[in-house]
Order: C-alpha cells, then structure tokens, then sequence
C-alpha cells in the first residue's frame, strides 16, 4: 500500500535511516533519540537502508514518544498491520509466509491468536514451568563444566530454543536447523550472518528451512496426533475451516523467530547489565523471590530486544503535531520509548526495583499485545535464578552485535566463572 498523496517534506536532520546509524552503540542511539522526543517526537525519514527491492514510499515517520507509541499500538484501524511490520520493502509472497497473524489486523488477527494464545496461558506455562527450570539448571551444569566460553552460544540461546520447540512436538534433530533458520529471518542484513550471500538469498534461505520444517512436523502430527502445540493447531478450525499447510508454516515461522531471538537476547543483555551494575545484582541475590518479578520488567525495558515495529496509516490523521497521510508509514521506536523521560525516572539507570515500570517492550498494548510474555517471564526468572546462585562471579565481555534495525541481536559475548 502507498501513500496516496505526494509529498514536498524535508527529511528530518537527525536521520535513523543509515544502517551506520543501527551499527552504533544504544547508547549513541539514544543521543538522537533523545534530540528527536523533545524537539520532534513524529518526523520524517529516508526510507531504511538494508531493503531488500527499491522502496515504494518516499520516506517513513519515526515514532519515538512513549504516548505515541501506544496510541499507535492500540489504534488498530488508523495504524494497520495488514500491510506488514517491517521497516524494509519485503516481497509479498515472502511477507505471507513469515508474518501470519502478525501482519493482521482484527477480526481475521483476533481469531487466528486466539487459537494459537491457548498455548501461552498461565495454566498452559505452568504446566511446562517445571520441565524450564530443570533445562536451566542442566544448561548451568553445562557452563560451570565448560567454564570461561561464549555465554550466547552455551547459554542464552538454549532455553528460549528449547521451550518454544518443546512446546510445539518439534523432535530435537530438527531443533537447531529451526534456531539457525529463526538467525537468519532477522539477521539478513549482517555481513558476517550472510557470509558472502546476498541478503534475499539468507532471507530466503532461512524462510524455506523453516517452511520445511514446520509443514513436515505438521504432516507428522496429522499421522500420528500427541499433546502439543502442532497437533492442537492441524486439528484446530477458524471460520469453519482447518489452516492450511501454508497458514501453519507461517506460525511455524513466526513462532521460532519471536520465541528465540527476543528471549536469548534479554538473556544476554540482562547479564551484561548485571555485571555493570553490581549493587542491582546484590539487590536481586539479597532477596531473589521477593525483587525478580519486578526485575523482569525492568530486564525487558532495559533491552528492548524488539526495537522496532512499523505500522501503515489507513486514514489521514495527526499525530505528534504532524499531518500523516493515508498509505504512509509509520515506525514505532520502542528503543526510544522506554528511555522516555516523560514516563521513566532516570531512564538511563538500571533499577530492578523500579515501579511502576510501563515499558513497551512487549508493545505498547492493543491486540498485537505479545502474547508470550508469561513464558518468557518464565524463562528468565529460571534461569537467572540459576547463573546468580550458582555462579555469582559470572563477568561478560562486550558482546558482538548483530547491525539490523528490528532486533537488538547479541552474535557472542565472552564470559568467564572467575
């Protein structure tokens, strides 16, 4: 969808386009962030380097206030999803196959997350919570058996990994193909990621692993029905009608990505800032069930894994000051919101007490809510209740990160057990 009205707007002087910009620490980051929320909370950009074909829209508008942020999330029918989430130009086809119900908006969006929410319930998390302690108990076993290693690779990216692919009956053969390909539908744009390939081709490559792997578990579970997410979702109808093995495929997609990345890299970003901050480290080993809930939220602002999300105007509207026309785009900023001086004291301060603490790093609210952040809650407060009791003089390195704009990714960050 493009814009319907041409427009004669410079672009804003503090540019988020650049990939050079995305290159830059957070902390860079927000130095422009900054300089935007207070003089200019919605403004006009280049489209985003990294696209992968020739950008249809002139420019985007960047969202960096928390208010704003929300506001768009919840207004589903001014700020629609349906025309995808990415900030990049990104082939249709490919958009159907890796989206599902991410790129929708209500009703279609608000049947088709019902059927797969059942999984991510309270009750549903509590059920397999015993089983995510053990396997962060036995992933600690492993590093204090390793010792000094890449925390990612020994660490952070097995529990996410293994719980969102025993939830859905997927054998552990295929698991780490599934891990690499979920690396490579937000890693595309990394040299080192795309070693020597062009960018479509690690895109594609890594959509048609998935695509594979989730419509043969599909196949399996059809065969031979267990009790797992897979299963529910072959013999589960919407509309009168079963999902189709492209509509399954998709979830397969959506789920391997949103359920490895976003989790590993709050592992891994927690940590670092546990070791930077060593009074909050104390604070949350001197009274670990009492401070670890409020500590999550504070985790999960601190990182932001999910730095962006867009969204497409279907309506002409204001917002932040700025005419927006129908058909133009519009990114959120979540970096930017959880720094917002206007909702958080002291953003730059890592405070695992702070309360009340309404970040947007599972969104700003609305039905694109993320609907597994009970399990990932889960998942941290497992581990980490692991790492810091058992091995308390844990120290990282920097980490190595990946250069993208959608999520905030950790490729290794050295650690030692001192």
């Amino acid at each position: 969808m493009t814009s319907t009205m041409p427009t004669t707007r410079s672009y804003d002087p503090v540019s988020v386009s650049p990939l050079s910009f995305w290159a830059a620490t957070a902390e860079e980051r927000e130095r422009s962030f900054r300089i935007l929320r207070d003089e200019r909370p919605v403004s006009w950009h280049p489209p985003l380097e990294g696209a992968l074909m020739p950008p249809q829209q002139e420019g985007v508008w960047a969202v960096v206030r928390h208010e704003d942020i929300v506001r768009v999330s919840k207004d589903y029918e001014t700020f629609s999803s349906a025309h995808g989430v990415m900030q990049e130009e990104v082939p249709e086809d490919i958009l159907d196959a890796a989206q599902s119900f991410l790129g929708m908006d209500p009703p279609r969006h608000t049947r088709l997350r019902r059927l797969i929410s059942s999984a991510f319930t309270p009750r549903q998390v509590a059920k397999i919570e015993e089983q995510i302690r053990g396997q962060a108990k036995r992933i600690v076993d492993e590093l204090i058996e390793a010792g000094d290693c890449d925390f990612v690779a020994q660490v952070s990216k097995r529990l996410p990994m293994w719980t969102i692919y025993e939830m859905m009956g997927l054998p552990e053969q295929y698991r780490e193909a599934a891990a690499e390909g979920a690396d490579g539908m937000v890693s595309w744009a990394d040299e080192d990621v795309a070693a020597g390939r062009e960018p479509g081709q690690v895109l594609n490559d890594a959509l048609i692993s998935l695509l594979t792997i989730g419509m043969d578990l599909a196949e399996m579970r059809r065969a031979k029905p267990t009790e797992d997410l897979m299963t529910n979702l072959v013999q589960a109808e919407v509309d009168g009608q079963r999902l189709t093995d492209e509509e399954i495929g998709a979830f397969f997609v959506l789920l391997s990505v949103a359920g490895n990345d976003t989790t590993r890299n709050t592992i891994s970003l927690t940590t670092k800032a546990l070791c930077e901050f060593p009074d909050q480290r104390a604070l949350l080993l001197e009274n670990f069930e009492g401070r670890i809930g409020t500590a999550i939220e504070e985790f999960a602002r601190w990182v932001t894994p999910v730095m962006t999300f867009r969204r497409t105007v279907m309506r002409d509207v204001e917002l932040g000051g700025q005419q927006l026309s129908e058909g133009e785009w519009v990114v959120m900023f979540y970096s930017s919101g959880n720094r917002d001086e206007r909702v958080f004291s002291e953003p730059e301060r890592f405070d695992i007490t702070r309360s009340p603490n309404p970040h947007v790093a599972f969104g700003g609210g609305g039905p694109h809510y993320c609907m597994g952040n009970m399990l990932a809650k889960t998942q941290l407060r497992a581990l980490f209740d692991q790492l810091l009791h058992r091995v308390p003089e844990l120290q990282v390195s920097d980490p190595t990160y990946l250069v993208g704009n959608f999520v905030r990714g950790v490729k290794s960050m050295p650690c030692t057990l001192r």
